[in-house]
């Protein structure tokens, strides 16, 4: 579990909006949560290196040529081509998604399913500002290495991470983590100690093997038990996370076990993070069974998760046998193969709407070269800082609202060592480390031990996360003050000390959404003020969920409403959680 693995590490599925109300367009698909307009992502993304030149990224997508505005391309006729222009009395709509990361990419395919499904005549456009798709999934090949810049696995027990990849016929390529190295440590008090049996989710259930692993003190073990005799809280209103498991376990146990391993999650501060917006399933385990270790025992799950329908039980955490880059390359060449026309290079600068028949809106949108687009219907699936300068001149308090969504930025190292200099330093999986320790590093993964086909056996590859709310610090400087953090805390906490052969540093500006307190009321807020614009349509990490997972399912349920949308349905509020 050590890591940051932003790919679907979040803790359970957020819940659904506020009750419905009566005659108001849901502009957020309103269930469990990467673009074009991400100025300061991409271009703030690219690799730092150090050490040997690495070998092409795999995944830099040619730059568009002169029939990339057509959703078909000439001499080609795709079997949804044909479908879609078999019917000739039904006009054929245009969706644009701005935003080719994994929220984007999985909307354009659930909008393709779903016209076929419905008889809609339908084509679409993914316009992404940068070279390359995927957003914050970045796979790179360097020799022998395969480097993860972004999350390197996702959640298995969200099924739609695996669902997509049955449909994109890769589920064959996921391999889950590797048995034989599955201890995970925490840095506390000068030393690594392993994480301790019974830990659920981020919850200890075994009082024993935490108090022989040292993590807790006795005094905190004692407050800690504490929680089977504390009354359940009555109240509904929200609280933020450090609030709820301080009342809970006591500080010691929040600072020294459960914040570490929900930072390497969200890269926040659990003092402002939404416990409805993140973990949810607390709150809810608190009140059906009057306290958290209580909850947690009762719903403990099996050793495996996902099985059954989905294929062989798969660890908590799944990737694919080439990295995360293989789903985004997959689901690129399906969707075109379908009839999307996908655009690199492309920045939209605005969005303008007018009317037409009743109930009926053009969205014209406004490219930073070329004409402008016409558009039946726009899902935005970009940052929400981004999508709030582009919905700002429509809806002054929806950009507003939008831009009031924090971001933490954050990075990641890599570095490869002589396997034979690193046998000695984890014989895991990786170690997070607490807050409380002021240290550099949020967390650190020893890649290749954790995964197959990461690296040579000749070869240890590290991967380390540091920045996060309140420790931006740790990201000043070049790439080379960034590595020698890293290597201070490197050898400080696992006694690593040798000269890596090859660094690489990836910076991620702004790339991580923070649900604070007031989440979700804010959501709600967004959707009423984005009511008079029907056709308009926003999806991805920044709203509920920010594992893959959960972008794969807000897209989905995206593609849901604005199919509803252009079939002349009205855009439902109902709460889905």
């Amino acid at each position: 579990m050590a890591g940051p693995d932003r790919g679907g590490h979040a803790g359970g599925p957020a819940p659904g909006g506020p009750p419905p109300r009566a005659g108001r367009a849901d502009r957020l698909s309103l269930r469990s949560p990467r673009g074009p307009l991400r100025r300061g992502h991409r271009s703030q993304a690219a690799s730092r290196v150090q050490g040997h030149t690495p070998g092409a990224d795999r995944y830099v997508e040619r730059e568009p040529g002169n029939d990339r505005d057509a959703c078909f391309r000439p001499g080609r006729a795709p079997g949804f081509r044909r479908r879609l222009t078999q019917s000739v009395s039904n006009p054929t709509k245009h969706v644009v998604i701005v935003g080719g990361g994994i929220a984007g990419l999985a909307t354009a395919f659930a909008l393709q399913e779903r016209a076929v499904e419905q008889g809609v005549s339908m084509r679409c456009t993914v316009l992404e500002e940068a070279s390359e798709w995927g957003g914050k999934i970045l796979t790179r090949r360097v020799g022998d290495l395969l480097i993860e810049a972004g999350p390197d696995s996702f959640l298995s027990q969200k099924p739609w991470g695996l669902e997509l990849c049955a449909k994109l016929g890769l589920s064959d390529q996921l391999i889950n983590t590797n048995e034989a190295n599955k201890k995970t440590f925490v840095y506390s008090r000068g030393r690594l100690r392993e994480l301790p049996e019974g830990l659920v989710v981020l919850v200890p259930t075994k009082l024993g093997p935490l108090l022989r692993s040292g993590l807790i003190s006795k005094p905190g073990l004692l407050r800690m038990g504490l929680d089977l005799l504390l009354p359940a809280r009555r109240s509904d209103e929200d609280e933020t996370l450090g609030a709820f498991f301080r009342r809970r376990v006591g500080r010691e146990a929040f600072e020294r076990l459960i914040e570490p391993l929900m930072a390497g999650i969200y890269a926040g501060d659990a003092e402002q993070m939404s416990l409805r917006a993140t973990f949810p399933r607390f709150a809810e385990l608190e009140r059906a069974h009057g306290g958290l270790i209580r909850g947690m025992l009762a719903v403990r799950p099996g050793t495996g998760a996902a099985g059954g329908r989905l294929g062989p039980s798969r660890s908590m955490f799944v990737t694919l046998r080439e990295g995360l880059g293989e789903m985004v390359r997959a689901l690129r060449a399906r969707v075109e193969k379908e009839g999307a026309a996908l655009q690199t290079k492309r920045r939209v600068e605005a969005i303008r709407v007018r009317s037409g028949q009743p109930g009926i809106w053009t969205h014209d949108l406004i490219l930073h070269e070329g004409p402008p687009l016409a558009a039946d219907a726009v899902v935005l699936a970009t940052p929400a800082f981004v999508s709030a300068e582009l919905v700002r001149p429509l809806s002054p308090s929806a950009g507003e609202l939008l831009a009031r969504i924090p971001y933490a930025s954050t990075a990641t190292v890599s570095l490869a060592y002589d396997a034979a200099q690193v046998r000695h330093a984890v014989n895991g999986f990786g170690f997070v480390v607490p807050r409380v320790e002021a240290r550099a590093l949020l967390a650190a993964t020893w890649s290749s031990l954790k995964w197959s086909y990461r690296a040579p056996a000749s070869q240890t590859l590290v991967r380390c996360y540091l920045g996060g709310v309140g420790r931006e610090e740790t990201l000043r400087g070049d790439d080379a003050t960034i590595v020698r953090r890293v290597r201070e805390d490197l050898a400080r906490m696992a006694g690593l000390r040798a000269e890596p052969a090859y660094t690489e540093v990836h910076r991620w500006e702004r790339g991580m959404p923070q649900y604070v307190l007031g989440h979700l009321e804010r959501l709600d807020a967004i959707t009423t003020s984005l009511s008079a614009y029907p056709g308009l349509f926003l999806t991805g990490a920044a709203y509920r969920g920010i594992g893959i997972p959960d972008c794969i399912r807000d897209g989905s349920e995206t593609a849901t409403l604005v199919i509803r949308y252009l079939t002349g349905g009205r855009v439902g509020t109902a709460k889905r959680a």
